[in-house]
């Protein structure tokens, strides 16, 4: 398949397909943009009142709400408010559920992809339907930091029932890899661990009572929900955005006097302090979603590329950090930023667990000869081999 700058073609017999440059990019260059096929926001991120548009991601609440609500600060006035991006006056809500958009287009369109299939049709808490009843179940054998959520497969569930070419959507979703485990490697996707063999089937069952499976069947064998799983936990990218870091963005825009960017510059220092206090290290609106082009890049541990979310959405961009040249494999980092710079260890342990590969990276194989000592404890809740992971 070939596109404007890259193509997806194989990389290699133990990658795959990959996706390469066919013209010269320069380190900042957008490479592509792309909306997700399908998204969800995190079960416990809505838990915690973080207020998304449930179709395109884009926050809720203003800036200064934002503030108010992370640090617990009921009075903070926010200065420059005219920077904040959310457009309160053109929120909307389905009025069957009170399922919140924000505006009329993105609840048209969720309307037509899937909500009319998920709608809960009140907007009293009703404990007992089957998809909130899937929602906190969900919850209670995935704790914070969530790095997927069941909500998608209903959401996906609910496209191929609503529309119009059902097999295309069944295609686009068949693209993605769903691999259970890596035989050769004798690793099994961290969704499916030993943890939650007896809660897997538990979860099958209640996704048949919240929504019509009968046009996937092979979705929801035994086997093929585990594949199901797979997928969402391989292909999930994880979608972040924050009407505080749009502020912030905008406010660095602007020309100011020197004092006057010294003061805010301290202002925004002394917010992320407080948050942190108060909120810790949960700053975003927090989600997963499926990219259909996205999901054909490789990893590495020393990229070329990044996944950005510049407009404030679930709407991604893959940026160049490197230049690079036709034929160039283009790659990013599976791992969040911090973990890039760990342990070779450290790494593979992640993406073994999470992407059922042992990474055969530039900088892994210059590594090939360090011991294996992880670089962080095996209490650390961001590492998921580590005992309280999903606790």
């Amino acid at each position: 398949m070939e596109q404007s700058g890259y193509e997806v073609r194989i990389a290699d017999d133990l990658k795959g397909k990959g996706l390469f440059a066919t013209k010269y990019y320069k380190e900042g260059d957008v490479i592509f943009e792309e909306n997700p096929l399908v998204s969800c926001q995190f079960a416990w991120n809505q838990e915690y009142k973080y207020l998304v548009c449930d179709f395109c991601f884009k926050p809720l609440e203003t800036a200064e709400e934002n503030v108010r609500r992370l640090t617990n600060n009921k009075t903070f006035m926010l200065p420059y408010p005219e920077c904040c991006e959310t457009d309160k006056a053109s929120i909307t809500e389905c009025e069957a559920c009170g399922t919140k958009f924000c505006s009329s287009n993105c609840l048209n369109e969720a309307f037509t992809r899937y909500h009319q299939s998920l709608c809960l049709q009140t907007k009293d808490i009703n404990d007992f339907h089957p998809l909130v009843q899937l929602k906190e179940t969900w919850k209670q054998m995935h704790y914070p930091p969530e790095t997927a959520t069941i909500m998608l497969i209903t959401r996906m569930v609910a496209m191929i029932n609503q529309a119009t070419d059902k097999q295309a959507i069944i295609s686009a979703f068949s693209q993605f890899c769903n691999k259970t485990v890596n035989e050769a490697q004798e690793i099994t996707h961290n969704l499916l661990g030993d943890k939650f063999i007896g809660q897997i089937d538990v979860l099958r069952q209640l996704v048949c009572k919240a929504v019509d499976t009968h046009l996937v069947p092979e979705w929801f064998t035994e086997e093929g929900f585990k594949d199901l799983m797979a997928l969402i936990g391989t292909n999930g990218q994880g979608i972040g955005s924050s009407p505080l870091s749009k502020w912030t963005k905008n406010i660095q825009a602007l020309e100011l006097p020197r004092n006057e960017r010294e003061h805010i510059d301290a202002i925004i220092d002394k917010i992320y302090d407080d948050i942190e206090e108060v909120a810790g290290t949960f700053l975003n609106n927090e989600g997963s979603g499926l990219y259909s082009l996205q999901s054909c890049i490789n990893h590495s541990c020393f990229p070329n590329a990044i996944v950005e979310f510049p407009h404030g959405n679930s709407r991604l961009a893959v940026k160049a950090i490197q230049d690079m040249h036709p034929g160039q494999e283009i790659c990013i980092s599976y791992l969040d930023e911090c973990y890039t710079s760990r342990s070779r260890h450290s790494r593979q342990k992640i993406l073994k667990s999470q992407y059922l590969f042992i990474c055969q990276c530039d900088k892994c194989l210059l590594e090939a000869d360090d011991s294996d000592v992880t670089s962080i404890s095996s209490e650390d809740r961001s590492d998921p081999d580590s005992e309280d992971y999903y606790d």
